[in-house]
């Protein structure tokens, strides 16, 4: 048998190619365990990574060997029960168990699938993939205020704390070796005279071989008097402020919060909530989150207040949304924000307030909008408020509408909101 081993070393997080390329060939069984996770998990813990079992036989791999050939009779030492053509006799206790734990499969192979861990990253990517967020960044931020340092090169001026060493000595080298060379070239050719001078008999006080001595020390004197480095010679690091456009987005969450939506439907609405700001944050560099509660009227609360408060009373919904309005119009422009909104509510409202949250939408809150999605918690009939946001569906194909029955919908009905659209 022959074995090929990759002895390339590998990066501080491991096999980090291998493993990407191992997450793409078995994507299909890695997004069925994300799948059944998310209806196992509480979306609390969405963000979490994950342990993914995989079946032995679909990791197998192809193996390199070389073949017997041939015809080849073989005679094992100790064998004094058997001949060739004896049958077999199956093991004892007849029902297909063995020595190992636990019980025998219907097919007779006790291989332990291979188990495979997800960080949160990978767990995220696959629970979003194939979702997209419609006209995703489209405004960037106008009149950009963050800026990245970076290296711009070497420059002769700047801050001593900038001075780069290493390029400061190699400069200074360069310079004393250029203007050094004639120099210590004239030194060698006098030097070689002198030694001829000798070699001929010339004796060490004759004037000719003292004039050539004196002229090496003038040269070598002059050498001495390059400095070892110079102003000259300084080299700074110098770095620039690079403008980096930075994608904002708002999120708007509205809910109901009168005496029909119990704590129940909050819990779902809540649920629904942190899926959508996870898929925010993969998007976007920055992210507001809005909380605005209302029964008859509206508030912008905190995000406790939000989920937990009980209150009891009707439901007018254009409260609501007047107050989205007034919150987009004083604090996020839509030229450089990208705002979204998700309202949950039980769908009951008073009948004549249904046509005033229609007008709201289709004429002041729309336009502003990248995307909205409204979904009903209710296991009921639907009231007068689903009929009147149809008309808003219409009229906008960024109005997204679904309806949510228990736990297990949510993530279903997140991704038919937020599905690719086909080009």
């Amino acid at each position: 048998m022959s074995h090929f081993i990759d002895r390339r070393l590998n990066a501080k997080n491991k096999s980090t190619v291998n493993r990407q390329r191992f997450l793409k060939r078995y994507k299909s069984q890695l997004k069925r365990a994300v799948s059944d996770a998310v209806n196992r998990r509480s979306i609390t813990d969405i963000d979490g990574g994950e342990q993914v079992g995989i079946p032995s036989k679909d990791i197998s791999e192809p193996i390199f060997h070389h073949g017997q050939g041939g015809t080849r009779d073989m005679v094992h030492p100790g064998n004094k029960e058997f001949e060739a053509g004896d049958r077999v006799q199956r093991p004892e206790g007849g029902s297909g168990s063995g020595s190992g734990q636990g019980r025998a499969g219907k097919g007779g192979k006790g291989e332990d699938d291979f188990v495979f861990e997800l960080s949160r990253e990978e767990f995220l990517d696959l629970l979003f993939d194939d979702l997209e967020l419609p006209n995703l960044v489209r405004n960037q931020l106008m009149g950009t205020t963050e800026f990245k340092t970076v290296r711009a090169g070497y420059t002769t001026e700047g801050a001593p704390s900038n001075i780069d060493v290493v390029r400061s000595l190699k400069g200074a080298i360069a310079r004393r070796t250029a203007l050094g060379a004639p120099h210590r070239g004239r030194i060698r050719e006098l030097e070689a005279e002198v030694e001829q001078l000798l070699a001929d008999g010339v004796p060490e006080d004759d004037s000719r071989v003292v004039a050539l001595r004196e002229q090496m020390d003038r040269l070598k004197t002059r050498l001495a008097a390059l400095p070892f480095i110079d102003t000259f010679d300084l080299r700074y690091q110098s770095f620039t402020k690079q403008p980096e456009p930075t994608s904002k987005a708002v999120m708007l969450c509205i809910m109901d919060v009168s005496g029909s939506m119990d704590q129940v439907r909050k819990n779902l609405a809540k649920r629904f909530f942190i899926l959508l700001y996870l898929f925010l944050q993969r998007n976007y560099d920055k992210i507001d989150v809005v909380f605005i509660r209302h029964h008859t009227i509206a508030q912008e609360v905190d995000e406790q207040e939000f989920f937990y408060s009980r209150e009891t009373g009707g439901t007018v919904v254009s409260s609501a949304l007047n107050l989205a309005h007034e919150v987009i119009t004083e604090r996020y422009d839509s030229g450089s924000w990208n705002i979204y909104a998700a309202q949950a509510s039980d769908g009951d409202n008073w009948d004549s307030d249904s046509a005033i949250c229609r007008d709201l939408l289709i004429n002041r809150l729309m336009p502003l909008m990248r995307y909205y999605a409204y979904v009903e918690i209710t296991p009921r009939q639907h009231q007068s408020l689903w009929y009147a946001y149809q008309d808003v569906k219409a009229a906008h194909p960024h109005f997204a509408m679904e309806e949510i029955a228990g736990a297990d919908e949510i993530y279903p009905v997140f991704r038919e909101l937020f599905k690719r659209q086909d080009a």
